[in-house]
């Protein structure tokens, strides 16, 4: 115990690599977390503090950790890419319009391969044939697109 006395600071040391190793099995992202704390711990140690303020200030880090760090780490991990699929895949996506359109009257536009009944998004835009659009939207079987805005050279 003399050991643990004389050397704080590798003791809050060897906590914190023991936590971290254990973290390896649990991935809860608990223990991490704790291992943290025990770094500011050694910190303290480091620094001359007495022991009960290094239990204390190491504690406080831990459960900070704990309360402001490890919900958006565990919100991270656990979150997957979002995956798109169907008609919701082809917002955003450029299309190739075959058929005028108007407000009053849809057209037909290529989208990704697929040719897609559509209208402008714009109540008061006319697109004509060969214009290079993006999907905005998709309602029903009806693709709503905008004009794209290509920069003249």
């Amino acid at each position: 115990m003399d050991w643990f006395r004389d050397h704080l600071w590798e003791t809050w040391l060897m906590i914190a690599v023991a936590l971290g190793v254990l973290e390896l099995l649990s991935t809860d992202l608990i223990l991490i977390m704790l291992a943290g704390g025990a770094l500011v711990g050694m910190v303290i140690a480091l620094v001359g503090a007495p022991v009960s303020a290094q239990i204390v200030v190491a504690l406080t880090a831990a459960v900070g950790l704990l309360a402001l760090i490890r919900p958006g780490m565990v919100h991270r991990l656990h979150a997957g890419p979002t995956l798109r699929t169907g008609a919701e895949a082809l917002i955003g996506q450029r299309g190739h319009v075959l058929e005028p359109m108007s407000h009053v009257s849809p057209g037909r536009v290529k989208i990704g391969g697929e040719v897609w009944t559509a209208m402008p998004y714009d109540e008061d835009d006319q697109i004509e044939a060969g214009v290079t659009v993006d999907v905005v939207s998709i309602k029903g079987a009806t693709a709503y697109v905008l004009r794209t805005h290509q920069l003249e050279s």
